[in-house]
């Protein structure tokens, strides 16, 4: 996945530093990097695009434009705590969606300071991920 970047500087702190996440190739004009097994480039670029639209989802406006990982239940726990201690502001606080329902999951969203919203979740039972 490719996504616009404005600062490859505050990209990498995120990306690199934050999620830790490692590099790989790199120009002056984009990143790449290992997102959990695939590859995710970050590409600068000057915008003035509004930000993205939301769709309401189990209560929560959700961006229609993002992109994640499902992570294990205690990698996703873990996550939340490292992402609180290292006080980024979350999009949608974490918690738990769709309670008691097949596709019950774990989820959060942060931006990762050029405007992307990135989602991470997890589910008690792995299997559910595609339930209805």
């Amino acid at each position: 996945m490719a996504v616009p970047v404005n600062c490859l500087l505050a990209a990498e702190r995120f990306y690199g530093t934050l999620l830790g996440c490692p590099v790989g190739r790199r120009s002056k004009g984009w990143i790449d990097f290992d997102f959990g097994g695939h590859q995710i480039t970050t590409h600068l670029v000057e915008s003035d695009e509004p930000g993205p639209a939301t769709n309401t989802v189990d209560g929560d406006q959700v961006p229609t434009r993002h992109f994640g990982l499902v992570l294990s239940m205690e990698r996703w726990r873990t996550l939340a705590d490292e992402l609180e201690a290292a006080g980024v502001t979350f999009r949608l606080e974490p918690r738990i969606r769709f309670e008691g329902q097949p596709g019950e999951q774990a989820t959060m969203f942060v931006e990762d300071g050029c405007g992307n919203a990135l989602e991470f979740k997890a589910f008690a039972d792995p299997t559910r991920l595609f339930a209805r």
